[in-house]
C-alpha cells in the first residue's frame, strides 16, 4: 500500500471551478494562496493563462502558443484563499465557465551558483519541498550549464518557457529520458533533443541544460516548473495503450485529482482531466493544454481510488502500442499516513444505465 506523508493533498494542489461575471471578482475556496495558477475557459474557446508568484500575477504565458510573456491585469492578486480577477475576457468573460488549477510553492529560494558551488547558472524562485514543486527563474547563457531547483529530490518532470522570446515550451519527463523532450504547446512525439538537457538527467540539486535557445537562450529570462514525485501525492509515469474500450489501468497509489497525458510515440494532444469536471465516473471532460478549444465531453477515463482507467479507444490516450507519459496529483492518497484507505469514486454512468 502507498502510504503518504501528505495528509491533505488539497493543501498543495486544488482545482477551482467558477463562472465569469465580466467584472472584478474574488475566487475563493482554493484553501491556500496559489503560487502557480493555470486558468482555462471551459464553455468558450479561450487560450490557457498561466501565472505564478515568481514572475508576478500580472505576467501571463499561454501553454497553447509559443508566444512570449505578456503583461496584463486579468489576475489582479493572489489571495490567502484564492485569487482576484479583473473584468477581462481571458479569464472572466461574463457567463462563461472556467477552471483554475492551483499549486502551492511558497518558500523563497535563491542560489548564487558561484558562491554555493551548486549549479553553474544563478537561480531564484519559490519552492515547496513537502509537495515536490518549485518555480525557478534563471537567465539563459546559450551554452551547457546546470540550474539549482531547490527540491532536495530528483525532478521527474520539468516544464520550461522563455519569457521574452517566441519559443517552444520544453518538457522533460523521466519516462522519456534525458536525450528526448516534448513540447507543451505542440503535438509532436518525443523528439531527440541533445541540446535541451545536455544528455544529462536531473539530480536532487540541479537540472542540466544544453545550448538550445528554447530553454537556454543567452541573456533570456526563463521560467521552469519542476516536479519531484511524492508517494501518495504525485506520480509521473508511463503506460502503453491497447486500442480497446476496456483500456489500460494505470496504478498511481492515490485517487487522482489532476491528470495530464501525452503520447511520446505519436502525434497527439495534451489531455487534461480533473476531479471537479464533472466530478464522477466516467470522467469525460477533457481539455487540451496545447489547444484553446472549449471543453470536450468524450467519456475517456475513470478516476479510481488508486489510479485511473482508460474507457475509450483514441490515439490521444489509448492507441494500440502507443506509449503515453502522464503527470498526476492526488485528491487522496490510497492509504493515508494514519493508515486510512481512501474511498472509491461514484460511478454515475452505471447508475444511469
Amino acid at each position: 500500500m502507498a502510504y503518504s506523508n501528505i495528509k491533505k493533498p488539497s493543501d498543495y494542489f486544488n482545482t477551482k471551478l467558477y463562472t465569469g461575471n465580466g467584472s472584478s471578482q474574488a475566487i475563493t475556496g482554493v484553501n491556500f494562496e496559489p503560487d502557480f495558477l493555470w486558468i482555462k475557459g471551459r464553455s468558450g474557446a479561450r487560450n490557457h493563462s498561466l501565472f505564478d508568484i515568481v514572475r508576478g500575477n500580472d505576467k501571463r504565458i499561454i501553454s497553447n502558443t509559443n508566444g512570449a510573456e505578456t503583461t496584463e491585469t486579468s489576475v489582479t492578486s493572489f489571495d490567502t484563499d484564492g485569487f482576484t480577477l479583473d473584468s477581462g475576457t481571458t479569464s472572466n468573460a461574463n457567463g462563461e465557465t472556467f477552471v483554475a488549477w492551483n499549486w502551492k510553492a511558497g518558500t523563497s529560494f535563491t542560489n548564487d551558483a558561484s558562491s554555493t558551488g551548486v549549479g553553474s547558472i544563478d537561480s531564484t524562485g519559490s519552492v515547496n519541498t513537502d509537495a515536490g514543486f518549485s518555480i525557478i527563474s534563471y537567465t539563459g547563457t546559450g551554452s551547457a550549464g546546470t540550474v539549482a531547483h531547490g527540491l532536495g529530490a530528483v525532478p521527474k518532470m520539468i516544464i520550461i518557457k522563455s519569457r521574452n522570446t517566441t519559443s517552444l515550451w520544453g518538457v522533460y519527463h523521466q519516462a522519456i529520458g534525458n536525450t528526448h523532450g516534448l513540447f507543451l504547446n505542440a503535438t509532436n512525439a518525443a523528439t531527440s533533443l541533445s541540446a535541451y538537457w545536455n544528455n544529462t538527467s536531473p539530480t536532487s540539486s540541479v537540472f542540466s541544460l544544453g545550448g538550445d535557445a528554447d530553454i537556454n537562450k543567452s541573456s533570456d529570462p526563463l521560467i521552469a516548473y519542476c516536479f519531484a514525485e511524492k508517494q501518495g501525492y504525485s506520480k509521473f509515469g508511463s503506460y502503453v495503450g491497447n486500442s480497446n474500450a476496456n483500456g489500460t489501468f494505470i496504478y498511481t497509489g492515490m485517487k487522482p485529482s489532476f491528470i495530464l497525458i501525452k503520447s511520446s510515440s505519436d502525434v497527439t494532444n495534451w489531455q487534461i482531466y480533473d476531479n471537479k469536471r464533472l466530478g464522477y465516473n466516467v470522467d469525460n471532460n477533457a481539455l487540451r493544454a496545447n489547444l484553446s478549444n472549449a471543453e470536450l465531453t468524450d467519456n475517456d477515463i475513470d478516476i479510481l481510488s488508486n489510479g485511473f482507467k482508460i474507457r475509450k479507444v483514441s490515439d490521444q490516450f489509448n492507441g494500440g502500442a502507443f506509449v503515453y507519459q502522464y503527470l498526476a496529483f492526488a485528491e487522496n492518497p490510497f492509504v493515508t499516513s494514519t493508515g486510512i484507505p481512501t474511498t472509491a469514486r461514484w460511478l454515475c454512468s452505471y447508475l444511469l444505465t
